[in-house]
């Protein structure tokens, strides 16, 4: 019989072991082993069917239990010390105290899907892992930092697969009143509710939640109240779920909701109003927006609102493809934009922030990165190669600048240690290094043998394999109820085999079914009865990506052969408590993506952490940290005739690596069968490697890279009642009516009859301005080594300046007709030399010459 409502009754904890309730109700819990231990203490077997879920667990336990240990003297002790220890964490000063003064005050870091704890299962791949991993690394280092999201009723889904291989998926609908969460309220005790005014006189509402994520505070809001008709509730129903409408409601409610989330949780608080605005990815992008909106209510026009939001705002980028971008169509998002949800704004100048350069306005898509990146002073992808790539993809922003000019830098993610740290691993450098930090600990030091270490990794392998049994077992189970796993799941996987990991989402172009491109081959080398290799694999595919989905089930059907079964198993729901297990117990991790499209990739930086070798197409982060000691390149066959034809070439130099490279090193034993070769690059990976991986790498380089230049630049710009903001909106009026006439009329150059290495170049450049004084631009010759394809390689730039005999004259004739610049380079290369002049927009409340998007190049 079915129940017509569900909902979680919490635990009644003893007094005396009240500091367990406190020590839930703080997401730290997720990061912070001595906790856990504090927790799985009270029950072992049942901790691990909770999925280490303390709120869940506290639940269960045997309330004599909790008794019991309510009167131990010595476990309570143990309580009040993590409560203690968790109280200074929460308040001691950390990293970012001591920056002074100039940093920012509060950040408001935005995400569709934050990935923290399977306990909370708001995510559905690497983006929400990566807002995860930043949201617990900020917390560290003490960055004021607030994240916002959504809380959707059913999280993204959960996976399981058919007899045929067909992935099938399941909603289980959350009940936050049995997670880590509190309601945002006032000092009444009544909720805090946020309202976006809809078309046809409707009204979106939602409540706000909080979680404590260690020293940071996660708001998610929740649209499943009775204040909202049913087809309303149903709005944050599920991650990436529903249709165009749908979406876009969704993230309607993250941007503008958000930023009035923010806003009540400030001010309810006491605490400082965000300085910056962190947009992680463009699925947030109407935060700017609301943000323009109450700017415009202090008397700001949309223009002068605009400078003072993008003074402030970050926009990280993901994707490396168009498809993986929001884009809407213009009459749904004309529909939502009115001047009811976004009192000031009229809905005109709205709609052309999303509009795609060199489109028709009218007709063009609502594309919710390009608003991201017009609404963003700055911005970044997530790896150097990344960075690349997304200055090519949205340089047609910045037309007739170079894509090395696009103002898009690159901040290279980084992984949370304690998190995705084995505590196997943290156990061995505690006991012999001295240290719980794995990720700084001296991994090669002379304390610690290889054979100890090697026996750890090997305990590390054998729970992934004690692990995957259950899985498959209870897979099994699910699939024919009544019946027992037959005797071969229990054989699944050996922990003395070398056992390589593959686990993401699956879209197709990462390739999942690559491994199977020759099937015999890999057949050959999963059963080689010398050097057996053994391959565990998961991940999901979105529930609309039908050829996702075929790809997994090509895979499944292929390890269902009686031959194979014991040596390639696909585990299905893949989700953060199986990657705890799977990072640690492989050798190898594989990653073969089509190059350049995976934008950074962090699973093989997990399983690095976790005393791994990568072995994987050279893209993502591997790309920049790739070497000898840490894994191996999968070539990329870049010059192949057509897409199959690079599948095959890449799949055989796959299986070349696997059978004579990294099976050949693995299997290379001393007589204590310790792989002594391996030992050292593992160990090196983790002395050398790991620490540039890590994510309190990465938040630093967000805070002094980005956070705390927009923060300075926020200051400068609201200074003496937004003095820097109007004057910046004028500059950008004044200018952009002058550029189309704006150009380099004359060039001449002279001072060298045969160029020579010291020579100096003289230059002579002719150029309208249009009525714009000199000030307002600059000058400059462009000039480097000059290629084939006749553009400039290593570009240099060397400023022209006003000629002081002409400048009389200039004056004399007026605002108008051309003025003479004057210059000289130095030719200090041989080889073939270009260059060119060009005249760009100067402000000193810019940040980049390409900000505008104008540049005028001589012809």
């Amino acid at each position: 019989m079915k129940p017509i409502r569900k909902f979680t009754v919490r635990a009644v904890v003893p007094g005396s072991l009240s500091a367990l309730e406190e020590l839930a109700g703080n997401l730290r819990w997720s990061w912070h082993e001595p906790t856990k231990r504090l927790f799985e203490h009270i029950d072992p077997e049942l901790w691990r069917s909770s999925r280490r879920d303390p709120v869940a667990f506290l639940g269960e336990v045997d309330p004599a239990r909790l008794d019991e240990l309510a009167a131990d003297g010595g476990y309570v002790e143990w309580a009040e010390r993590e409560r203690a220890g968790l109280r200074e964490y929460l308040s001691e000063p950390r990293w970012f105290q001591s920056l002074g003064a100039d940093a920012p005050r509060t950040v408001a870091y935005f995400s569709p899907e934050f990935g923290i704890t399977a306990a909370l299962p708001q995510y559905s791949g690497g983006l929400g892992i990566l807002a995860g991993d930043h949201l617990k690394a900020a917390s560290d280092l003490g960055v004021p930092l607030v994240g916002v999201g959504l809380f959707y009723k059913a999280g993204y889904f959960a996976q399981s697969i058919s007899p045929d291989g067909w992935q099938q998926e399941r909603y289980p609908v959350l009940d936050p009143d049995g997670l880590p969460l509190s309601v945002l309220r006032r000092p009444d005790g009544s909720p805090v509710q946020v309202t976006l005014a809809l078309p046809d006189d409707q009204s979106l509402h939602a409540r706000v939640w909080k979680a404590a994520v260690g020293r940071i505070t996660l708001l998610m809001l929740d649209t499943d109240i009775p204040a909202n008709p049913d087809e309303l509730r149903s709005v944050t129903d599920r991650l990436y779920g529903g249709g165009g409408e749908h979406r876009l409601l969704q993230e309607l409610l993250l941007g503008i909701g958000g930023a009035r989330a923010v806003r009540a949780f400030t001010e309810l608080g006491g605490s400082p109003a965000p300085d910056v605005f962190h947009m992680n990815e463009g699925h947030a992008g109407f935060l700017g927006l609301e943000r323009i909106a109450t700017h415009i209510a202090e008397g700001l026009s949309f223009a002068e609102a605009l400078q003072l939001v993008r003074a402030g705002t970050v926009f990280t980028t993901h994707t490396p493809v168009p498809a993986g971008i929001d884009r809407f169509d213009r009459p749904l998002v004309e529909r939502y934009l009115t001047s009811s949800l976004l009192p000031g704004v009229d809905p005109a100048d709205a709609l052309a922030l999303g509009v795609e350069p060199g489109a028709d306005p009218a007709t063009s898509p609502f594309n919710m990165a390009v608003m991201g990146l017009r609404l963003a002073q700055r911005a970044n992808g997530v790896s150097k190669l990344h960075g690349q790539v997304s200055r090519r993809m949205f340089g047609n922003l910045w037309p007739g600048f170079d894509a090395d000019d696009v103002p898009i830098t690159s901040i290279t993610n980084g992984v949370h240690a304690p998190t995705w740290t084995d505590p196997a691993l943290r156990g061995l450098a505690e006991s012999i290094l001295g240290t719980g930090d794995t990720e700084h600990a001296d991994w090669t030091s002379a304390a610690l043998s290889d054979a100890e270490f090697w026996g750890v990794k090997r305990r590390m392998r054998l729970q992934l394999v004690q692990d995957a049994r259950r899985r498959l077992a209870s897979a099994w189970t699910d699939q024919h109820p009544g019946m027992q796993a037959p005797p071969w799941v229990s054989r699944v996987l050996d922990p003395d085999t070398l056992t390589v990991g593959f686990a993401r989402r699956v879209p197709t172009y990462k390739r999942l079914t690559l491994m199977l491109r020759d099937p015999e081959r890999l057949k050959a080398i999963l059963t080689n009865p010398e050097r057996p290799v053994q391959f565990v694999i998961a991940g999901k595919s979105h529930p609309a990506d039908d050829e996702g989905k075929r790809l997994i089930q090509q895979l499944v059907q292929f390890a269902q052969q009686p031959e194979l079964r014991e040596r390639i198993v696909f585990l299905p729901d893949y989700d953060m408590g199986m990657a705890e297990m799977l990072y640690p117990g492989c050798d190898v991790w594989l990653n073969n993506p089509l190059r350049p499209l995976e934008a950074c990739g962090t699973s093989g930086m997990k399983a690095a952490m976790n005393g791994a070798l990568n072995l994987s197409i050279l893209d993502g982060w591997w790309a920049e940290y790739a070497g000898d000691d840490y894994g191996w390149v999968i070539p990329s066959a870049d010059a192949a005739g057509d897409a199959g034809e690079r599948d095959t070439l890449e799949a055989a130099a796959l299986y070349e690596l696997l059978e004579h490279r990294v099976a050949t090193r693995y299997y290379e034993r001393d007589a204590d069968g310790v792989p002594l070769e391996w030992v050292r690059r593992v160990r090196t990976t983790l002395s050398t490697l790991a620490p540039e991986l890590g994510a309190d790498r990465m938040v630093k380089q967000y805070v002094e890279e980005l956070y705390r230049p927009a923060a300075e630049q926020a200051a400068r710009v609201e200074a003496d009642g937004d003095r820097g903001a109007r004057a910046l909106a004028a500059f950008d009026a004044r200018v952009r009516r002058s550029w189309p006439k704006v150009q380099v009329v004359h060039v001449e150059s002279g001072g060298v009859e045969s160029p020579h290495v010291g020579d100096e170049l003289g230059l002579r450049a002719y150029v309208e301005l249009d009525g714009l004084a000199p000030d307002d631009v600059t000058v400059e010759v462009v000039y480097g080594r000059s290629r084939a394809d006749e553009t400039i390689e290593g570009v240099r730039r060397t400023a022209l300046s006003p000629d002081p005999a002409a400048a009389a004259a200039d004056a004399a004739s007026g605002p108008h007709g051309p003025r003479l610049y004057t210059g000289t380079v130095v030719l200090d290369r041989a080889g073939a030399f270009g260059y060119t002049v060009r005249v760009v927009p100067r402000h000193p409340l810019l940040v980049s010459p390409a900000e505008l998007g104008l540049v005028a190049v001589a012809g």
